[in-house]
């Protein structure tokens, strides 16, 4: 892993540039893409440039939770990806559900894994990265490392491959931070392609989507107790 930056003063990671509101959303229309569901919980996969959850602005109700219940009435986000993050959700579809998935998350009982194509050739080709997180309250709601504020984070990251200056890499979170992976590989000097609030450059212009993709999610099932594994192809 590259060197740690000072610990004796925050590190300023987020984009110079102004950060645009969400004026122009237009969502994809695809069909719900279901993984899994029972009586218990459904596993969605959530395409890129979906809210998880509907927006504060009247023109952003549109959003995966809203077009589950349109098909499901009781289902219930229990946690979110960011809006042009794509890949498995898992929703609980009653109240007993509900509680014993958002447990599960709180607890860090479950496991998630994410893909991600990053800009450079990485040079080792696995690690832990521990930088701690805070919002960046000046361009909110950008985050930043900073070791005397920062919540704890952990990010286990393993190369898969590389081509034509673009790494491919396998991401476990250990926490579940705000842009915690966007942030992560940043620091290291790897932003994520077409990252739209990190990336710049030739980096930013490598991909028209945010290349982050949760592949692979376990969770307990809350009835059976059963450890059940899903999974979802990545598209980029």
């Amino acid at each position: 892993m590259r060197e740690l930056p000072p610990r004796h003063a925050p590190l300023k990671l987020s984009a110079s540039r102004p950060i645009k509101p969400l004026l122009d959303y237009n969502p994809p229309q695809a069909p719900l893409d279901i993984i899994y569901g029972d009586d218990d919980i459904l596993v969605l996969n959530k395409p890129e440039g979906l809210l998880t959850v509907e927006g504060k602005h009247e023109d952003h109700k549109d959003c995966l939770e809203a077009r589950a219940i349109a098909d499901f009435p009781t289902a219930r986000i229990v946690h979110r990806l960011d809006m042009h993050t794509s890949g498995l959700i898992v929703l609980a579809l009653h109240a007993g559900a509900l509680r014993h998935l958002s447990r599960q998350f709180e607890l860090r009982r479950t496991e998630k894994s994410y893909e991600a194509l990053v800009w450079g050739t990485m040079i080792y080709n696995e690690g832990i990265i521990d930088y701690p997180l805070r919002c960046d309250w000046d361009k909110r709601p950008l985050q930043m490392v900073d070791w005397e504020q920062g919540k704890p984070c952990e990010t286990y990251y393993k190369l898969i491959d590389w081509k034509d200056g673009v790494s491919r890499v396998l991401l476990c979170p250990k926490t579940g931070r705000s842009h915690q992976l966007r942030v992560h590989m940043l620091a290291l000097g790897h932003p994520i392609l077409g990252d739209e609030f990190y990336a710049d450059g030739e980096a930013l212009a490598a991909s028209p989507r945010l290349c982050l993709h949760a592949k692979k999610l376990t969770v307990e099932h809350p009835i059976t107790g059963a450890m059940m594994t899903f999974e979802s192809a990545v598209e980029f």
